[in-house]
């Protein structure tokens, strides 16, 4: 198989603006980098956004772990990832009046793009941040190009800012992980709103009584003729959809009691969709 070319070359840029990258928002925007268009050292992942409704392209653990928090805030209602800072003019001009080089590509010497890691759109307010190891914010060429970036923002009148690995809450981030990929859940929709609603109401009265999760949920699997795994599944759509809520800055564990169980919704208002 042929080896993927990432080198940047003017006419790959012209390219991709060709292509929309960078524009575009919600479903429709396009990043400016794909996880195809860099090195890979196997974290970067596409995970399918709840607020936008597509795939997003994430290039390190510190990012997927960043996007989980936004889709899982009620107020975030856009998020792009590898926002491209354009035009490439401004940049190189930003460099060059604080005195440090800009970024180039090391084989061809040509400019790059630079991107922000993630614009958020926050209470219809845009916020830009930058994902940052916290081990490496003394490395001065990472300083250097944080400058750039951080003038490029201002300029906009941005809230930029850089997140790095100690300022995100694991637990939080873990619990949305597990329950993330259930936000849409085949089943709903499949075995019918008569089940769906027993389910709800056998499951949420022995979470209620202090039963472990997986116990109450192979119970109902058993009862209503389900296949193993289906209520623990619900379970997982349930607080995905904020219908159900537990204590999430608790870490949860199937075999455990839930903590703060609380009922949001009627079981009628099951979220449209599945």
């Amino acid at each position: 198989m042929a080896k993927r070319k990432r080198e940047i070359t003017e006419a790959k840029i012209d390219r991709f603006i060709r292509e929309g990258r960078g524009q575009g928002t919600g479903k429709d925007y396009l990043p400016w980098l794909r996880i195809q268009d860099v090195p890979s050292d196997g974290r970067a992942t596409r995970g399918m956004g709840w607020t936008t409704g597509r795939r997003h392209e994430l290039l390190s653990d510190i990012e997927r772990d960043y996007c989980y928090l936004l889709d899982y805030s009620d107020n975030v209602s856009d998020i792009r990832e590898q926002f491209p800072l354009l035009p490439l003019e401004e940049t190189k001009l930003i460099a060059e009046k604080i005195g440090v080089k800009h970024p180039a590509d090391p084989k061809t010497a040509v400019d790059i793009v630079m991107t922000t890691d993630f614009l958020i759109t926050y209470k219809d307010k845009h916020y830009a941040r930058t994902l940052k190891p916290f081990s490496e914010l003394e490395n001065e060429r990472t300083i250097a190009k944080f400058e750039i970036e951080r003038v490029y923002w201002e300029e906009r009148h941005v809230d930029w800012g850089i997140i790095t690995d100690q300022d995100l809450p694991d637990v939080l981030i873990r619990n949305i992980e597990w329950i993330h990929k259930e936000y849409h859940n085949d089943d709903v929709s499949e075995l019918g709103r008569f089940v769906i609603n027993n389910l709800q109401r056998m499951l949420s009265t022995r979470l209620n009584s202090g039963e472990a999760i997986s116990r109450a949920c192979s119970f109902c699997d058993e009862q209503l003729g389900l296949e193993l795994g289906t209520s623990l599944a619900l379970f997982r759509h349930l607080l995905a959809r904020k219908i159900w809520s537990v204590d999430m800055n608790e870490r949860i564990i199937p075999t455990n009691a839930v903590r703060d169980f609380i009922i949001n919704a009627a079981v009628e208002k099951l979220a449209k969709g599945g």
